[in-house]
């Protein structure tokens, strides 16, 4: 059965250390002013080097304006299907290409005029004194930027790099590219304004604007464009609706240039009224169209008659002629003009149902009042058939919906069905009709018979003039009828507010917003930085750790030794790291007191690797022995890699070894140190065997030949997890100082520890912290000879902080530069 001490380990799961992290952050505070400085720098340059984004709007009204002279025999508009519907139209519209082609072609926007900024060019549209009037017929240079330097008021010069032997142009008319060939190299050449300017690569006249100002010596740029890429720019128009009022729009567009948006925002809308009343006046417009040509043939025809009748007349006594037969020339042109009358409108039936049996495009269908129509359900439904039609070509451009198409579509099918129906009715009681009146022709015309030859001859020229000269002033008539009926229409769209520059509209760029995303950034990545370090690095940083991954005791912090020598006890012995020594001197005291240890006292110092400070801190401790007047030495048993002699300007061909295998006495191996009380032995030449040394039994009898001669015994030994030489020492030692380095010392080497405490190869062990700096870097638990705020100036030595020369310089000297 488990037992809950199973389940120790998981106590021991390090979690994320968020104090750490805190610290850590607070340690690398350089890294997030630099960081800060540089994207804080970015995002100014970015900025200056933007140009500055202005918005502009205009605002229209949709309402229906019915035409005052809007009668059953004028109906020659059509509404466009109510506000509502024309709303949805009109926002389509704007934004349909189409519509934008029609804008662009007509302001030439696809022509840039530039000047070069600090930076960058900027579009100089509306500010430079001139203007080019293209040949469209003909290639343009396409994509590349023109030169344009004023020699003198009327004298201008053309600079045009060309990198290769082939440019493309393009042919504004036909919205097509090609290529012609130049010679590589800067081409110049000069002109004259209002000069024609024809090359296979440009074809301008560039004129002069009404005010250019000072222009002499300034120097501008032309570029033609894509003129479908300019089109899609200027496509993005934004069209929102008034939620309080819905027949309200509102037009809007942003750019760099406010003089080339207000232009287009009022060329867009007038060329939207433009459309509009033209789709508005189409029965007017198609119907004049068809009169004009009627009254072409009516006047060749009315002119033949008028000829026959003068040619009758001559040499007759006219009066005598029509005395008797005026009568029956006015009764029988009553009926001719009737007959005609049914059919016009008959031969318009027919026409129309050829027309929507064999067309899908009903915008040019004329107006029934044309041919004397006036049936409310022929001209109501012929109406909406033709503004479905408009609506529908319309949105072709702009709509990609085949369903909308599809209820479009349906709509114009059912209304064809009607028309169709209407026109069998009409045309059914329009055959009685024209059965009647043809009877009552037969019987005049037979009355007439009896009449003499000259009159019957002069009642049938009469009549053909007559019934001319009825119909032609008939649709002279209908055409002036159409013509004020077109000149009395309103376009539903009004202007309420058109765009205007009155200074302000900027709207950009958002340097807050810049600035904002630099100081996140500059903060983020630092952090991430920090992170990844944080998160990577093994090494124990603090005291936390410490006590977070063992149970060992820690007994002292030791600080960064910042002299070149490691005597920093005896050399500084007021100093903040000598209080630091002295407090780990008294934590021994303690550990040998509980441990009731009489007599000479034994003290062994190892750690995991190498680098960790074992001989320094053997040292310093020893020091701290030694000034409270204990005799004290120091036995350099580091036999593999033995550092003690520098530390003390010692030769090191005499030590350990020679006493073990019986070279030298006693006497002979130990070294007197300029530090009263304390003396070194060193480990001597370097042996083949260095762990059997150190098992011999030399190596007991030279231990407890020194407790007799010395108050403490301190062991510089080889680290504890490269070598096992302090596992074999642990047995004459009272006490083991296990050296921890900060961020050195990796932490899977505290779990080592724990593991050799957990067998017994050591015993009465406790650790201390080497190389504590930074508090704010490593967060530091304890602080010994750090912490006394301003009492440890009358405590310690007060160290001047060195300057940034005095470090490089020492940094030099240590790399021996």
């Amino acid at each position: 059965m488990l037992d809950i001490k199973d389940f120790s380990i998981f106590e021991n799961q390090v979690s994320f250390d968020f104090k750490g992290f805190l610290i850590k952050i607070g340690s690398y505070w350089r890294w997030f002013l630099i960081s800060l400085a540089i994207a804080l720098t970015i995002a100014y340059q970015v900025n200056i080097r933007k140009e500055k984004i202005y918005g502009m709007e205009t605002m229209i009204a949709i309402k229906e304006e019915s035409n005052p002279l809007f009668t059953s025999n004028t109906s020659l508009v059509f509404n466009w299907g109510g506000t509502s519907d024309q709303v949805q139209t009109i926002a389509t519209t704007l934004q349909s290409r189409s519509h934008n082609e029609l804008v662009v072609d007509q302001l030439q926007y696809y022509i840039s005029y530039l000047v070069q900024g600090e930076y960058n060019f900027t579009d100089a549209y509306g500010a430079v004194p001139f203007f080019v009037r293209i040949d469209k017929t003909k290639g343009q240079l396409a994509g590349q930027r023109i030169g344009i330097k004023f020699l003198t008021e009327n004298e201008y010069e053309i600079k045009i790099p060309f990198e290769n032997t082939s440019v493309g142009v393009i042919q504004y008319d036909t919205h097509t590219y090609g290529n012609t060939n130049v010679v590589a190299g800067e081409f110049v050449k000069r002109y004259k304004v209002g000069q024609k300017v024809v090359l296979p690569f440009l074809n301008w006249q560039l004129e002069l604007n009404e005010n250019p100002g000072m222009y002499k010596g300034n120097e501008y740029f032309v570029q033609f464009n894509d003129f479908d890429g300019t089109v899609s720019a200027y496509k993005g128009i934004n069209v929102q609706t008034n939620e309080k009022a819905g027949s309200i729009i509102t037009l809007s567009m942003q750019g760099t240039n406010k003089v080339r948006l207000v232009e287009y925002l009022n060329a867009t809308v007038k060329m939207l009224i433009k459309r509009q009343l033209d789709s508005k006046n189409k029965f007017a417009t198609n119907t004049i169209a068809f009169i004009d040509s009627t009254l072409i043939a009516m006047e060749s025809q009315l002119k033949e008659t008028g000829n026959e009748l003068k040619s009758f007349r001559k040499g007759k006594n006219i009066y005598d002629v029509e005395d008797g037969g005026t009568k029956f020339s006015e009764q029988i042109l009553e009926y001719d003009v009737r007959k005609d009358e049914i059919n016009r409108k008959i031969v318009y039936y027919n026409s129309l149902k050829s027309y929507l049996n064999s067309s899908v495009n009903y915008a040019k269908l004329p107006a029934p009042s044309v041919a004397g129509i006036d049936d409310p359900n022929i001209v109501v439904n012929v109406s909406k058939l033709i503004a479905l039609s408009t609506q529908r070509s319309e949105m072709a451009y702009a709509v990609k919906s085949e369903k909308i198409f599809q209820e479009f579509d349906i709509q114009m099918e059912a209304i064809k069905k009607v028309l169709l129906e209407n026109i069998i009715t009409a045309k059914s009681s329009l055959q009685y009709d024209l059965a009647l009146v043809s009877s009552k022709i037969n019987a005049t015309e037979g009355t007439i018979k009896k009449l003499p030859d000259d009159q019957q001859e002069l009642i049938k020229i009469k009549r053909k003039y007559d019934l001319s000269d009825n119909i032609y002033n008939t649709f002279l008539q209908k055409r002036s009828e159409a013509d004020i009926v077109k000149a009395a229409n309103l376009s539903d769209i009004h202007f309420i507010d058109p765009a205007k520059d009155v200074g302000g509209g900027l709207v950009g760029p958002k340097t807050s917003v810049n600035y904002i995303l630099a100081l996140f950034l500059g903060i983020l990545i630092p952090l991430i930085a920090v992170f990844f370090i944080f998160f990577i690095n093994d090494a124990i940083q603090n005291s936390d750790d410490v006590n977070k991954m063992t149970k060992i005791p820690l007994i002292g912090v030791v600080g960064v030794n910042k002299e070149k020598s490691n005597l920093a006890v005896f050399d500084k012995p007021k100093s903040a790291l000598s209080e630091s020594f002295r407090a780990i001197r008294s934590s021994l005291q303690f550990l040998y007191k509980q441990q009731n240890v009489d007599g000479a006292k034994t003290l062994m110092i190892t750690s995991s690797i190498s680098g960790e400070g074992k001989t320094f801190c053997s040292i310093n401790i020893a020091t701290v022995f030694a000034l409270s007047e204990k005799k004290t030495v120091i036995i350099g048993l580091d036999l593999r890699k033995p550092r003690l002699a520098t530390e003390f300007n010692l030769s090191n061909d005499v030590g350990v070894v020679n006493y073990i295998i019986k070279q030298k006495s006693i006497q002979e191996i130990v070294n007197k140190t300029h530090i009263p009380y304390l003396d070194v032995i060193l480990s001597g030449p370097i042996p083949p065997n260095p762990s059997e040394m150190i098992i011999s039994q030399g190596m007991e009898d030279l231990i407890n030949a020194l407790k007799q001669e010395y108050d403490y015994i301190i062991l510089d030994t080889p680290p504890v997890g490269l070598v096992s030489d302090a596992l074999e020492l642990a047995q004459y030692c009272d006490v083991t100082l296990y050296i921890v380095r900060q961020n050195y010392t990796k932490k899977d080497m505290i779990a080592l520890l724990n593991n050799r405490i957990k067998r017994g190869e050591l015993n009465n062990t406790s650790i201390i912290l080497n190389g504590q700096e930074n508090k704010a870097k490593y967060g530091t638990g304890y602080g010994y000879g750090y912490g006394y705020g301003s009492y440890d100036k009358s405590y310690y030595e007060e160290e001047k902080p060195k300057s940034w020369f005095q470090k490089i310089k020492d940094i030099a000297k240590k790399n021996n530069v």
